[in-house]
């Protein structure tokens, strides 16, 4: 009876441990990546970000961003040196630095980019008809589609300006879901087919588990993203949502998993740190768009996919709040909320921002521990 006691026992000390020693390590880099983000004037700016122009944002300016380098750093580096497993660590360590790069290139750019401009459908089909060259007129042609897709996505997006455009951010991300997709498919085995629904056990559905893994991965990505605009509140609620993710896949039996959820909280204990009101670092894109992706593979790795919905659930609240805006403005002509993301709409109805950010801490703890629960059955 003491075996298995034994065994857990030194498991759970190596989750506590790799969270420790991940805390550790971004405690020491942190202040040196603020140093750094300072030096080199990448803060953040109205010129991109339309919420710095309320007053209760006005302190928010020149305040660095991409402080989510210091989780990204540490959880790459732990993983790589001490937890690296081709089976079940490389491809999620792999997403997460492809999305967090596709975040990073999108900071600098909004900071340091000028405005790109691209033609519009009208445009070009102009251009089609009367252009003299006839080999330009060809070339628009067979690129018409991809200009009407650019222009049918672009309501997504809230600053077409200097940054990465929304459907270049769309086709990064499905690549980084294609290439999850694949692992789950094609080399974690065939029971990933299943989709494992507490209360009522595992339902196959074949390949359709590829274009839905896509889907949450890109999906999860943005949510985290959205959810980051105040101080505090991304990653306030991202270190239940991975402790959770490191229980969940240590009582499921995957240790390298748990290891590396362990690592991401830890380290995101430190971030938080520096990112409380008044916040030294935020953490930008590079940081959200990394965890959020890598949130959605850890889950689906370990098969808790409607899990996620729960353990994830404040930022999904904060997607479809903004799905909900776009919807209203679009087909209605009015906005349903004051402001998206919903954080937003809560400030400008009188809560102040320390409010807003601990009333969405505990509710989203609550449907942590609720999902947690729901995976156990």
């Amino acid at each position: 009876m003491n075996f298995p006691i034994d065994i857990i026992s030194r498991e759970l000390s190596s989750v506590i441990g790799i969270a420790l020693a991940a805390a550790g390590i971004s405690f020491i880099f942190a202040p040196f990546l603020i140093h750094f983000l300072y030096k080199y004037k990448i803060v953040r700016n109205g010129k991109y970000d339309s919420t710095l122009s309320l007053e209760s944002r006005k302190d928010k300016h020149n305040v660095p961003v991409m402080g989510g380098l210091v989780v990204i750093f540490t959880v790459a580096l732990i993983t790589i040196i001490f937890n690296w497993s081709r089976t079940y660590t490389w491809v999620p360590i792999g997403v997460m630095l492809f999305s967090a790069l596709l975040g990073g290139i999108d900071d600098l750019l909004n900071i340091f980019g000028t405005k790109r401009r691209f033609r519009s459908i009208k445009q070009t089909i102009t251009l089609i008809k009367v252009h003299k060259n006839y080999f330009i007129r060809l070339f628009l042609l067979i690129t018409l589609p991809w200009v009407i897709f650019r222009r049918a996505v672009s309501f997504l997006g809230s600053n077409p300006g200097t940054g990465v455009h929304v459907h270049e951010k769309l086709i990064l991300q499905f690549i980084a879901g294609g290439v999850t997709a694949w692992w789950i498919f094609w080399k974690l085995g065939e029971r990933w087919q299943f989709i494992d629904i507490p209360f009522a056990g595992l339902v196959d559905i074949s390949w359709l588990i590829v274009p839905l893994i896509i889907f949450l991965v890109m999906f999860t990505a943005n949510a985290v993203n959205i959810a980051d605009g105040m101080d505090g509140l991304a990653g306030g609620m991202l270190i239940p949502t991975f402790c959770a993710l490191a229980f969940l896949s240590s009582v499921t039996g995957s240790n390298e998993l748990a290891l590396l959820n362990a690592t991401v909280a830890g380290s995101l204990i430190a971030y938080t740190y520096f990112n409380i009101k008044p916040a030294r670092f935020q953490m930008g894109d590079v940081g959200s768009l990394g965890l959020g992706a890598l949130l959605a593979i850890n889950a689906i790795a370990i098969n808790q996919f409607l899990p996620l919905l729960l353990i994830g659930f404040m930022f999904y609240v904060e997607a479809w709040s903004v799905i909900i805006q776009i919807i209203g403005r679009v087909l209605f002509g009015r906005r349903i909320f004051k402001m998206a993301p919903i954080h937003h709409h809560f400030e400008l109805i009188g809560w102040s921002e320390e409010k807003t950010i601990m009333r969405f801490w505990i509710v989203h703890l609550l449907f942590v521990i609720l999902g947690v629960w729901f995976a156990l059955h």
